[in-house]
């Protein structure tokens, strides 16, 4: 299993970051390729609930259920772990922490996981790396930037 953490300071308040993740409309503007999030199964607490995503690469439509593992929402601390298997091939977690620091600057780090399930598939890992992860902390910070400069102005 290969694991990569990215964390970074966002100039945004903390429930802004978290809308990004809670709100399918603001998700699209992180994860564009995810087309879309339908509910399947929804509990009470959270964990557990189940959403059926689809997922677009290049011409490709890839679907697969995406389950809560773990789910907080403090006014300080906020935590979203969730885990879905795509193309019976990797296991995949992605796992998002945000800590309020101030009124307007929010601690986000991120980690995910990725777990061969076929053999053959377990070279694809061994030459993967952090790009997409850093990739995506760079754009969850630069989508919220610009929209708490927006509320500002």
């Amino acid at each position: 299993m290969k694991k990569w953490t990215t964390d970074v300071e966002i100039q945004a308040p903390i429930e802004q970051v978290w809308e990004l993740f809670e709100n399918d409309a603001q998700m699209q503007k992180i994860m564009p390729q995810v087309v879309e999030n339908k509910p399947v199964k929804i509990t009470e607490e959270v964990v557990g609930s189940i959403y059926r995503q689809k997922y677009k690469e290049g011409k490709r439509i890839e679907e697969y259920d995406v389950e809560t593992l773990e789910y907080e929402d403090f006014p300080d601390h906020k935590k979203l772990k969730v885990g879905f298997t795509l193309a019976n091939m990797f296991e995949i977690t992605a796992f998002y922490e945000l800590n309020k620091i101030n009124e307007n600057t929010t601690f986000f780090r991120y980690t995910a996981t990725n777990r061969a399930l076929k053999w053959f598939v377990k070279l694809f890992l061994l030459f993967a790396n952090d790009k997409t992860v850093v990739k995506f902390v760079k754009k969850v910070k630069n989508v919220a930037e610009s929209e708490s400069n927006k509320q500002v102005q």
